[in-house]
């Protein structure tokens, strides 16, 4: 992709408390490298699991971070106290709008459902040219191998173009998201013309 400055990612991640510390130290990794290279995060807003390692990994490392929260969660108290601004929001789907508007990058830790659809409405937006940025999914453990082959069947049976293969990259740890963000193919608002393969 040949882009230079990095100052704003999202992150999608999980709020499970039940989930293995590994997730949550990646988590909490990615945080403190994005801050420490003074990178501004956007997330979901969460103050448990993956979520809050990520949001406290910044801010231990003097980074600023950005949670989009809805209404809803806010009346549960699922919002974490400490981040950098926390916005309200009537919807989920304001929420997600709101998570990659004006961000450089976006990058999938593991999850649930939740993070399994913000992945895929963001691969779909990119596959209609609508969003143009770097998307990156960090394999912990080999966490997305199952969607990575389901998406790559999909080309194979041509429910996708091949170059499709081009809308995300895949990196094992935290440590390699920048150098896959800043290595990622170009894409083009033109990549609609070959939307359907």
């Amino acid at each position: 992709m040949k882009q230079s400055v990095i100052r704003k990612i999202c992150v999608y991640c999980a709020s499970s408390r039940q989930a293995d510390s590994v997730y949550s130290d990646s988590a909490h990794n990615l945080g403190s490298l994005l801050a420490k290279n003074h990178i501004t995060i956007v997330y979901g807003g969460g103050s448990v699991g993956s979520m809050g390692a990520l949001a406290n990994g910044a801010l231990s490392s003097g980074g600023k971070v950005i949670g989009i929260l809805p209404q809803f969660m806010h009346d549960f108290e699922w919002g974490h106290k400490r981040l950098t601004e926390l916005r309200i929001v009537e919807s989920m789907q304001e929420r997600k709008r709101l998570m990659i508007e004006d961000v450089d990058a976006t990058v999938a830790l593991p999850g649930g459902s939740g993070t399994f659809e913000e992945l895929l409405e963001t691969i779909t937006q990119k596959r209609l040219g609508l969003y143009l940025k770097p998307i990156v999914l960090v394999n912990t453990c080999n966490y997305y191998d199952p969607l990575i082959a389901m998406l790559e069947s999909a080309v194979q049976k041509q429910f996708m173009d091949q170059r499709h293969l081009q809308v995300w990259q895949v990196v094992e740890q935290a440590e390699e998201v920048l150098e896959a963000i800043r290595k990622a193919p170009a894409w083009s608002s033109n990549a609609v013309k070959f939307a359907a393969p």
